[in-house]
């Protein structure tokens, strides 16, 4: 296949060979993009945000100031503004050394003016350059040399100028200045390693000189004291860094350091809109509207996002936003209202700092039902330069053509998010109406995915459940290639109908590329993990699902099984009792009370009969970790009853055929145990996986059927046997 002409080749050879009558449609196209090598220079005001919060005339002040020196500037060295981000600069260059030129002409001019500043009134700027490939667009530039440059600014510290080795390569014997190569740090979202470069400036170079000259007298005792005192208090900081921050990677150097603080200061919480319309019947449309600003802004980069179940947990409970930042870790959070009168909506959104309470950005939009799907590109937008995060080039989602269609779409969304057989299932008639209007929603059909996905196991056959699940899966990417949920509901259905856990994975990182914020793919490529046994991984998942979802008691409540798996009891009840915490009667029907079992396998057997009993009650279903429990203490009239019960239920409705397996392998029956496990492979059970770590399959181990059975369900026998270890 020949390969597609590049856009700026065909801009250069077309205006080199003096064709001038280039076609109308190609000339529109080269308006709108342009591929170049640029230089690429971020510039960032430090410790703007803080100022506005203590005095925000004073900040404004600076700001401007601040504009107009650098703007003055950057035309002598052949720089070209693309655009300001709150209180920096994205200024393109010709080359990379006009680019350094230019940066250090910016720090000059700014320590000649803050020389004579009062420290009130200082203003400190760093900068980060990288030479690379760019597209213009619409005005703006995108590409790898805009992403690396903008990773780099926050490393260069205050006053500084952090670049590239490939600028640093460009300029090294052009400038009569030299560099610091800087320790190995990680930037974010970009996969090729690469080395930093301080820029040494030649007042820094001359400060340093002095201050040596003037503490170069002869020691004394005080100052060895004041040295050893400096050393420790060093030492014990550094010790408490590492402590505190294992096992992530450690900074290495206090510029690292203010990058990954930066970092975390980028987050948000999307809580769902009040409904003010004067029936108060709109709570579908608010929370639909609140759910799908919050899956705009998980796109959006370097931005943390914390998933619906936890932001919407405090739906109606008029939380402070100071605790709403406590409990969620983010610094930001949008609030809004939304008042419905036919067509006609008018939509209040602020975004609120939890810091303070402070407003840094609000509006209010009034417009016919059909602009609906702008307000929210508007709002995410607003957010995006409040924060000064960049947003993704992503091509943007079909805006939905039939307002009945989309208003349809969201009440199957809001009933699909209660978990019911009867709402998942008024929620699947929904999202088909909605199709039936408008076929081209593939939103729609990436609710029908979600549905099938939650009624798998719990409610339906898994052979029933999963391969529509698929279906929906597939006909949702085929309208949004970006649709990040629907590649992890496909990739699931790899792993439970096919065994093929290459083709989950594949989706899975596909959708956390369209998605870094997704707690449900971290979540869903735990559960991959562990079925390969890869408990460390597993649990590098779960733990990323539960910064995105800190409030989940789905994923605290799996958190806890698979602690449990691992033999990692204390941290097991732990867990457990977080997930009573935020929801008392949480309990996922084809399982049951991951507290209870950690409680059993500790041996308090009183705790976990309780639990068990209080889950059997919730469920109507007998539980088998009961009837576990009972095997284990010498009941075996009771467990056999609960078995009996199981047996029976199993002829008239789906039960997940590996609960009863355990019951048979408690009772010391390993044929019925082969047999019912044998059962669950046949039906596709999602959660036969696990049994290659579970500790209630352990007395199988020295059985060549089972590992037998765990090569055919996709398994590595010898890595699961490997890990399994005596309770």
């Amino acid at each position: 296949m020949p390969k597609t002409p590049d856009l700026g080749a065909i801009i250069n050879f077309a205006y080199l060979s003096g064709q001038p009558h280039m076609p109308i449609e190609t000339k529109k196209k080269i308006e709108l993009e342009q591929r170049k090598l640029a230089a690429i220079m971020f510039t960032d005001m430090v410790g703007y945000s803080a100022l506005s919060q203590r005095d925000d005339k004073l900040a404004l002040e600076l700001l401007e100031e601040h504009r107009e020196l650098l703007r003055e500037i950057f035309p002598s060295f052949n720089g070209t503004e693309i655009k300001t981000m709150g209180d920096g600069f994205l200024v393109e260059f010709n080359s990379a050394l006009e680019a350094a030129q230019c940066a250090i002409e910016i720090q000059r001019t700014l320590a000649k003016r803050n020389a004579d500043a009062p420290t009130g009134r200082q203003i400190q700027v760093r900068i980060g350059i990288h030479i690379g490939d760019v597209l213009h667009r619409g005005g703006d530039v995108y590409g790898d040399g805009v992403n690396i440059a903008s990773r780099i600014e926050p490393l260069a510290g205050a006053g500084g100028i952090c670049v590239s080795m490939d600028v640093e390569r460009q300029i090294r014997n052009a400038l009569e200045t030299r560099f610091e190569k800087l320790a190995p740090t990680e930037l974010k979202n970009i996969s090729v390693a690469m080395d930093l470069f301080r820029i040494v400036l030649p007042w820094e170079k001359r400060a340093a000189v002095v201050a040596r000259s003037e503490t170069a007298s002869r020691p004394t005792p005080r100052r060895f004291l004041a040295t050893a005192v400096a050393l420790l208090l060093l030492l014990m900081i550094g010790v408490g860094w590492w402590w505190s921050d294992r096992p992530r990677r450690t900074p290495t150097s206090p510029a690292a350091s203010s990058a990954v603080h930066a970092a975390d200061q980028k987050s948000i919480a999307v809580l769902p809109f009040v409904d003010l319309s004067q029936a108060r019947d709109q709570e579908y449309f608010c929370d639909g509207i609140s759910e799908e600003i919050l899956d705009a802004l998980a796109k959006v980069e370097d931005l943390r996002v914390v998933a619906r179940t936890s932001s919407f947990s405090f739906k109606g409970k008029n939380a402070d936003v100071s605790e709403i930042g406590r409990k969620l870790n983010v610094e930001n959070v949008l609030e809004g209202s939304l008042r419905r009168e036919g067509n006609r909506i008018r939509i209040t959104a602020q975004l609120v700092s939890t810091a303070n309470g402070s407003h840094l950005w609000s509006e209010t939009y009034e417009r016919e039902l059909q602009g609906v799907f702008a307000v929210q590109d508007e709002i995410t937008r607003a957010i995006v330069d409040a924060l000064k995060v960049k947003l993704a080039v992503v091509p943007p989602a079909r805006a939905p053509q039939n307002t009945e269609a989309y208003d349809l779409y969201l009440q199957g969304r809001y009933f699909s998010n209660k978990s019911t057989e009867e709402a998942l299932r008024k929620a699947l008639g929904l999202f088909q109406r909605a199709l039936d209007k408008d076929p081209a929603l593939g939103r729609a059909w990436t609710g029908i995915a979600n549905v099938w996905n939650w009624l798998a196991d719990a409610y339906v056959k898994p052979l029933e459940a999963y391969p529509a699940e698929r279906s929906a899966a597939l006909k949702a990417i085929s309208l949004d290639k970006q649709d990040a949920e629907a590649h992890c509901y496909l990739g699931d259905t790899k792993r439970v109908l096919d065994w093929d856990f290459a083709g989950d994975e594949a989706e899975l990182k596909r959708a956390l590329q369209l998605d870094p914020n997704s707690a449900f793919a971290h979540f869903i490529l735990a559960l991959l993990r562990f079925s390969q046994c890869d408990v460390e991984e597993g649990f590098v998942q779960i733990r990323e699902a539960e910064k995105l979802d800190p409030l989940s008691p789905g994923i605290s409540d799996f958190a806890a099984f698979f602690y449990v798996q691992s033999g990692r009891l204390d941290d097991a009840i732990r867990e457990g009792q977080r997930t009573l915490e935020l929801d008392p009667n949480y309990v996922y029907p084809p399982l049951d009370s991951s507290l209870a079992t950690a409680y059993r396998e500790k041996g308090d057997y009183a705790q976990a009969i309780a639990l068990y009993l209080k889950a059997q009650e919730a469920t109507r279903l007998p539980s088998s970790g009961l009837a576990i429990t009972y095997a284990r203490m010498g009941r075996q009239p009771e467990a056999r009853h609960i078995l009996n019960e199981l047996v029976e239920k199993a002829q008239i409705q789906y039960v997940a055929a590996d609960r009863i397996a355990a019951i048979y392998v408690a009772l010391g029956q390993n044929e019925d145990a082969f047999r019912w496990l044998e059962r669950a492979a046949a039906d596709r059970n999602a959660n036969l996986h696990s049994i290659g770590f579970e500790r209630d399959f352990l007395p199988l181990r020295g059985d060549p059927r089972f590992a037998d059975l765990l090569q055919r369900i996709g398994v590595d026998p010898v890595k699961a046997l490997a890990r399994q270890k005596d309770p």
